[in-house]
């Protein structure tokens, strides 16, 4: 049976959305007040979803110390109290938007690369990245 893990981390980040190369109007248009040049913050909330096999020994299906230490680098650390296009290079005018989406999908990449590197067997399965309580996305690799 497949057994799930669930780690919830909060980050407070500002952003906006914009294509470098689209007209202010295209910009405003298409993101609406999300594209205002002055930014704006949200107080996110980050489920990071693993599974993998239950050690017999210990009862888990991942190291929690772990698992905080991958979050507390690739979210907390990079995340909190940024502003996302400013302060992550990947979300650089020209690079990805900071939609939710796209944080959803970067935020399980990354995880999931701190994961491999110290040779878990655990794997991402379900990032949800909600900016309040109305609106989230998820990415499931």
């Amino acid at each position: 049976m497949p057994t799930f893990l669930t780690r919830r981390v909060r980050f407070a980040a500002a952003h906006r959305y914009r294509r470098p190369e689209w007209s202010e109007e295209r910009n405003q248009a298409t993101f609406g007040l999300c594209a205002r040049p002055h930014y704006h913050g949200h107080s996110y909330v980050c489920d990071v979803t693993v599974t993998g096999t239950v050690d017999p020994e210990t009862g888990f299906v991942a190291d929690l110390a772990l698992l905080d230490r991958i979050l507390g680098t690739e979210v907390r650390d990079r995340f909190d109290h940024a502003n996302i296009n400013l302060d992550v290079p990947e979300f650089a005018d020209g690079q990805r938007i900071p939609s939710g989406e796209e944080l959803a999908r970067f935020i399980g990449e990354r995880v999931q690369q701190g994961l491999d590197s110290i040779g878990a067997t655990t794997r991402v399965v379900r990032v949800v990245v909600a900016e309040d309580e109305t609106l989230s996305a998820s990415y499931e690799p």
